[in-house]
């Protein structure tokens, strides 16, 4: 079977390895040069312990096997089965926590509670006040700049894979696509994975898309000087997160507000060490387009003194800052939207945050309903 994959993000990426996976020959699209979407401007996060119970932690754990399967295949993409820690630092954040370690799912997710002293045993970078940590063993890690060019690498060996970049494409029609350039590509399927880009042709083809599309900023320092031994969070994560719901959720959202910088951006700390040492943090969420167009000093000031709270010491300079916008369900119930447009063409779109995290499971479970 020949396959068509539009979008070299990590969504469209993994429908191309599942079609290669099971022995067909792929022609992947994409209109720049190389991905420069959410796909490479997140954490590089598996975040299996925020999920909701249901559709999304089924799909989020499925997803931590494959990745863990492609990880080893690709080490270019730097998995590591590194946990998470989300530090609580109040006795209402912490009624979160144990809440949740009372769900009959706490197993499932590889949920532990460590004590101030426990935390910095597990993670000695870790040398702030706080009253303990919630541990995720399931959540893991991969390196969101280098992770896709290794897996087309990999694909490309296997002689049935072809990267188109640099082309848009204008028509889509069952059996064939066509680019900026003229070229028309004839297969058997088409996969559209693109991403935050939902105009033009894609409202064309489903003028009713029930997705939005959500802003964050984004920044990553210099190197930490020690080893961050597992991604870490703060509490304002319970608020964000809809594992986490419930009446000591609700309790904490009344009691406790976010200092204002946080509740007018939405934020939460997440922050997660990158191989060359350096820390991704983040993030913000805007949800009321237009969006703009640069990015807001504030919410920096509020990470930095977050991260050094929990770290115990300055957070290392921020080198580089970037905002991003990516795709969600309107209905954030569903993991993903997937329709067919076409006979034969699939839009598989607006996983949001759970991009990174889920795309493995996603492009599995789209393989299974085209039949490839």
């Amino acid at each position: 079977m020949r396959v068509t994959v539009v979008g070299a993000g990590v969504l469209g990426t993994m429908h191309a390895w599942h079609a290669i996976e099971r022995g067909h020959e792929v022609v992947h699209l994409e209109r720049e040069r190389e991905a420069r979407g959410a796909s490479v401007r997140n954490f590089g996060l598996v975040w299996v312990g925020g999920r909701a119970v249901g559709a999304e932690l089924e799909t989020a754990l499925r997803a931590r096997e494959l990745w863990e399967e492609i990880g080893a295949k690709v080490p270019g993409a730097g998995f590591r089965a590194n946990g998470s820690l989300t530090v609580v630092r109040t006795p209402a954040e912490q009624a979160v926590a144990e809440d949740v370690l009372g769900r009959t799912d706490a197993a499932e997710r590889g949920y532990k509670w460590l004590s101030p002293a426990e935390v910095r045993a597990y993670n000695p970078a870790l040398g702030g006040d706080f009253l303990g940590a919630l541990l995720c063993e399931k959540d893991a890690a991969v390196e969101p700049r280098t992770t896709l060019p290794a897996l087309r690498a990999h694909l490309a060996a296997t002689g049935r894979y072809t990267f188109v970049p640099g082309r848009e494409v204008r028509d889509v029609a069952t059996g064939s696509v066509r680019d900026d350039h003229g070229t028309v590509y004839r297969s058997d399927s088409v996969v559209l994975a693109t991403g935050a880009w939902l105009g033009g042709l894609v409202r064309e083809l489903a003028p009713e898309l029930p997705v939005r599309r959500v802003r964050l900023q984004m920044a990553q320092t210099a190197p930490l000087g020690e080893a961050l031994t597992t991604s870490v969070a703060d509490g304002d994560s319970f608020r964000y997160y809809p594992a986490y719901a419930g009446a000591a959720l609700e309790a904490l959202r009344s009691g406790e507000p976010q200092p204002p910088v946080a509740a007018e951006h939405r934020m939460q700390l997440l922050m997660v060490q990158r191989l060359d040492g350096g820390l991704t943090i983040g993030d913000t969420h805007e949800y009321d387009e237009a969006f703009a167009f640069d990015v807001t000093e504030d919410p920096y000031e509020h990470l930095r003194e977050r991260a050094a709270a929990l770290l115990g010491r300055p957070l290392p300079p921020i080198r580089r800052r970037w905002a991003g916008v990516y795709a969600q369900t309107v209905d954030t119930a569903e993991v993903v939207h997937r329709e067919q447009v076409l006979d034969g063409v699939w839009l598989v779109t607006g996983p949001g945050g759970r991009g990174m995290t889920c795309s493995p499971a996603i492009g599995e479970t789209t393989a299974n309903r085209i039949g490839w």
